[in-house]
């Protein structure tokens, strides 16, 4: 492998000294996201392979290359896995892509995402140097932290090497409720309710199925953990359910584990847009946060703090002006692919404030002072 990684250490030098601007790429999954996709793109892929893996440690060290179905799959055969679930958006995701995006899954509002699993990273800066932070074990940071700064920062600091994470154990049990007719106010009051308590609710998914006649409103819950806490927490929390007039259903495990799938790669009926002017934008907010007057349907993980609707890019202010008022901000996160740049001319991102501006632009200089990984794609350049 040291032949393909001088390689890629070749290839951002020369273009640092050409003034070029590189757009890393691994499997391509997740170029439907950003605000631009300039530069020359610069493959990742064949710089790849499971470096080490230490079960009985918890930690796992991979070259950016590596699919991830790969990694996960080394990991399941020690029944270990990724803990924050990061969605793959397609067959070619790579671990780099997977760090750079910062994604997660359902399970992110209690198990933690994707940057509190990682323990270490090798990175190729702006200038074409190869330097290393963090190590393989929790405690091993002085000063700033600068390998998990690395997780969603989208190819724009460096080029993501080697990433060492930490693992878990995949839960000894686990089940699924699936409870029908509560109302988005009441749905979210009892997840806030059941987060006072020490119940090992692992996931949650809220949406109004307006293909059934009347519209139905479901509350999806996840629980994972010790057979006996699982066990308990199952009848605590449909017995609350109950109380509300709600039904509750236990749901097979194979069957929700595919629909928890779905709810984290996007296939979801949901997902499907609902017009020809829609945009899929994702709002993300307090847990905390109470339902949001806006006249769009909405499909709501992380026990209320990550909300997805469907609406026109004209709604961007409206849909900011929302989610700022209660302490969160508003991403386009899919936009028309026949109108994509006028779609993203509102801003994929919320707009940064002066300081958090000031912040970004001293990063991207202290990594990458000739702007090669300058793509503009968090932001407009």
């Amino acid at each position: 492998m040291e032949a393909q990684l001088n390689s890629l250490i070749d290839a951002v030098r020369q273009a640092a000294a050409d003034g070029r601007t590189l757009r890393l790429r691994g499997g391509g999954t997740k170029d439907f996201w950003g605000q631009s996709l300039t530069g020359e793109v610069l493959d990742t892929r064949s710089y790849q392979g499971i470096v080490s893996y230490e079960p009985s440690e918890l930690v796992v060290t991979a070259r950016c290359g590596t699919p991830l179905v790969e990694l996960e799959a080394a990991l399941a055969e020690k029944g270990q896995c990724l803990a924050f679930e990061p969605p793959h958006f397609g067959s070619g995701a790579t671990v780099g892509g997977m760090v750079a995006s910062g994604l997660s899954g359902p399970a992110r509002a209690t198990a933690g995402a994707v940057r509190d699993y990682v323990l270490g990273a090798r990175f190729i800066n702006g200038l074409g140097e190869h330097l290393t932070f963090g190590g393989q074990v929790m405690k091993n940071v002085a000063g700033y932290d600068v390998s998990r700064l690395m997780a969603g920062s989208w190819g724009t600091l460096g080029l993501i090497t080697e990433v060492s994470l930490k693992v878990l154990p995949v839960a000894p049990a686990e089940a699924t409720l699936m409870i029908a007719g509560l109302a988005q106010g009441p749905a979210l009051d009892l997840l806030h309710r059941w987060g006072g308590h020490p119940l090992p609710l692992n996931a949650s998914a809220w949406v109004r199925d307006t293909t059934a006649q009347p519209a139905a409103d479901y509350l999806f819950v996840r629980l994972r953990g010790a057979v006996a806490a699982v066990q308990s927490a199952t009848g605590k929390m449909a017995a609350d359910a109950v109380a509300l007039g709600a039904q509750v259903q236990a749901m097979d495990n194979a069957e929700a584990a595919q629909d928890w799938r779905g709810s984290g790669e996007q296939t979801l009926p949901f997902f499907d847009a609902p017009s020809p002017d829609a945009c899929l934008w994702r709002l993300s907010v307090p847990q905390t946060a109470p339902v949001l007057d806006l006249p769009f349907a909405q499909y709501i993980e992380w026990q209320g703090a990550q909300r997805w609707l469907w609406a026109p890019a004209s709604a961007a202010v409206t849909l900011r002006e929302v989610a700022q008022k209660v302490g969160g901000h508003a991403t386009l996160s899919r936009v028309r692919v026949a109108h994509a740049e006028a779609d993203k001319s509102v801003g994929v991102n919320t707009p940064l404030d002066a300081v958090q501006k000031r912040i970004q632009q001293q990063l991207q200089k202290q990594f990458d002072p000739k702007g090669v990984f300058a793509t503009g794609r968090l932001h407009p350049l």
